[in-house]
């Protein structure tokens, strides 16, 4: 089995580590050297992860990096860690008899400490949010809308809610308070378009992504700015929020055109050709992620999406990649 540890210093930080009773909250705990975490993590899913496991064995001792499982696993089949059943899961959205992806959720707490470290990692609680979210309703699993959910419910004002589809907004009225507008691209567009309107100074808008399969295509440079045009805002008062049903843990764009992920989340950037590679910081890629809030389903995933990283670690969203089917990576999705 290949060491994925960084350094003698590390090795020894590890043992100690887990000497010491390896928790969730370590997870959290950006005291601990990430790669402590991940070691830590990648060992429990080679333990605990029937699915990752094979997966690991197969590819983990000729892998430059930690393998990654493809995105699609989550379609075809139930993932989770350990022997607790899953208290909930997440299912992406879809037309009726599609395949759709599931995510088996053994543990909410650790969503949410998620979803609230995250976002409170670059935004005080002074927001009242409003959520506008047609497409996503109808999904009663989908975890977009638990995640506006836990935002909506922690803010102590009272005043966050999700809007009613196809009307104008609001007057913003809270004093004391600043606005954020968070919801799917192409119904924040609609609304943009049908009902434009000043809002308030020191508004956020955050977009989530979900142009491309619906009706217009265009750059987020473009939907941004027609966006801030709409609203009377300053295009850096654009935000994104980057997720997935697949992952526990959101990335933040702050007004350009970078995400920044939080601490317990690694971004790289694949070989398509060979993903068990990195390719170097500044070139195109697949996107592979290690989101270690995923312990009990499957931190290690290689994503469909294009992008590329800066040495930071931040990285861009290019699109999706096509096709799909790459090689090297999908062989697992065929084994019982």
């Amino acid at each position: 089995m290949k060491d994925f540890s960084c350094s003698p210093t590390a090795d020894l930080f590890y043992i100690l580590f887990k000497v010491s009773s390896f928790n969730i909250d370590d997870i959290f705990d950006e005291s601990i050297p990430f790669e402590i975490r991940k070691k830590a993590v990648l060992d429990y899913q080679i333990q605990e992860n029937r699915y990752y496991s094979e997966f690991y064995n197969i590819l983990g001792d000729r892998s430059q990096e930690i393998p990654l499982i493809p995105i699609q696993l989550f379609r075809d089949r139930d993932i989770y860690s350990g022997s607790k059943k899953p208290e909930l899961y997440f299912q992406s959205s879809g037309t009726s008899g599609m395949l759709r992806s599931r995510h088996f959720i053994v543990d909410p707490s650790l969503y949410r400490r998620s979803i609230m470290e995250a976002f409170c990692s670059h935004y005080r609680d002074d927001f009242v949010i409003w959520a506008y979210t047609p497409g996503y309703n109808d999904n009663p699993k989908s975890s977009l809308i638990w995640m506006l959910n836990e935002l909506i419910s922690n803010d102590s004002s009272g005043q966050s809610r999700f809007l009613s589809l196809n009307t104008s907004l609001p007057e913003f009225k809270v004093k004391d308070k600043r606005l954020m507008l968070f919801g799917a691209a192409f119904g924040l567009m609609d609304v943009a378009e049908k009902y434009p309107v000043q809002l308030t100074e020191g508004t956020i808008i955050m977009e989530t992504g979900g142009m491309k399969t619906h009706r217009r295509e265009m750059t987020r440079d473009e939907m941004h700015l027609k966006l801030a045009n709409a609203f009377g805002l300053d295009k850096s008062d654009v935000h994104s929020e980057y997720g997935m049903t697949e992952l526990l843990s959101q990335s933040y764009s702050l007004g350009d055109d970078w995400f920044i992920p939080p601490h317990w989340m690694m971004v790289s950037i694949r070989n398509p050709e060979n993903p068990i590679e990195s390719v170097a910081d500044g070139e195109e890629g697949l996107i592979g992620i290690i989101d270690l809030a995923n312990v009990y389903s499957c931190p290690f995933i290689l994503t469909g999406d294009k992008g590329v990283r800066r040495e930071d670690g931040s990285f861009q969203v290019l699109g999706r990649w096509s096709p799909e089917n790459l090689r090297g990576c999908n062989f697992l999705i065929d084994v019982d």
